[in-house]
């Protein structure tokens, strides 16, 4: 049996929800082993990040090369970076290991609205390691900070999109989940020259927590079994969808995403 493997480069959660746990969580349950390389540890839960204790450069460093130089990944992604150093190392180290299918989720703002990158790192970001993404996964608001541009529809949409293309990756998915205009939420995928539109109904409920991080990991893990990026972004749609809808309720704020509903409902 062919063992299909997935690192993911991200801060903890110890909620839970989003970061490495949803990751690993996610990877789990679409059959992939997952790793992991620690940026940060956080405090929070569904009420907010309470404290983030970041790791220094060597200790990201030191875990991606234990990764890259004995198990290896078939494709990877990135999540919380913290700061420019680590957006740097971590650079770095897949171009050093030539890790080729790379999901980079722009984290920049938690669900309480903590600030998790400054505008220096955002701009290490942009330079340093979307020239070597394979998939970039901004949200709408991610998407305006990137561009400098405000979107409120469609064909800005697809202009931001272009925007992001033009800076490196090969593909762009523009998430629709903060496009609030009507009862669906449509992701844009945009491949340099066409592009292709993912929808679904919008589920009305504030159980949302790590919804980007679990997408963009439900990509890498199909990404890692070699699927298309057409192939990877509709099946990774299925499981978000199903994840947001079959809520577990949890938490006295915004909770996290039920990671193992898209296996129950495949039965």
């Amino acid at each position: 049996m062919q063992i299909f493997k997935a690192l993911t480069i991200a801060g903890s959660d110890s909620g839970g929800g989003a970061g490495i746990q949803a990751d690993l969580k996610t990877f789990q349950e679409l059959s992939v082993y997952g790793m992991s390389a620690l940026t940060a540890a956080t405090a929070q839960n569904t009420l907010g990040v309470n404290a983030i204790f970041p790791f220094s450069r060597e200790a990201v460093e030191a875990q991606i090369d234990a990764i890259g130089t004995d198990l290896g990944a078939d494709a990877c992604k990135t999540g919380m970076l913290v700061r420019e150093d680590i957006i740097r190392a971590v650079a770095g180290k897949i171009k050093h290991f030539n890790w080729q299918k790379l999901v980079v989720d722009p984290v920049m703002v938690a669900k309480g609205g903590s600030t998790l990158l400054k505008q220096d790192d955002i701009h290490v970001m942009k330079t340093a390691l979307f020239p070597l993404t394979y998939l970039l996964t901004p949200n709408i608001p991610e998407a305006e900070v990137l561009t400098g541009m405000s979107i409120s529809g469609m064909e800005q949409r697809k202009e931001a999109a272009r925007r992001l293309s033009a800076l490196g990756p090969r593909y762009v998915l523009i998430k629709g989940g903060h496009d609030f205009t009507d009862d669906r939420s449509t992701d844009l995928l945009f491949d340099g020259t066409d592009f292709t539109l993912l929808d679904g109904k919008r589920i009305d409920t504030r159980h949302t927590h790590g919804t980007g991080c679990t997408f963009s990991a439900a990509i890498t893990a199909e990404l890692a079994k070699g699927r298309s990026i057409l192939e990877a972004v509709t099946t990774a749609k299925q499981f978000i969808q199903a994840a947001v809808e079959h809520t577990l309720g949890i938490g006295g704020g915004h909770g996290p995403t039920n990671h193992w509903a898209y296996r129950s409902c495949s039965r």
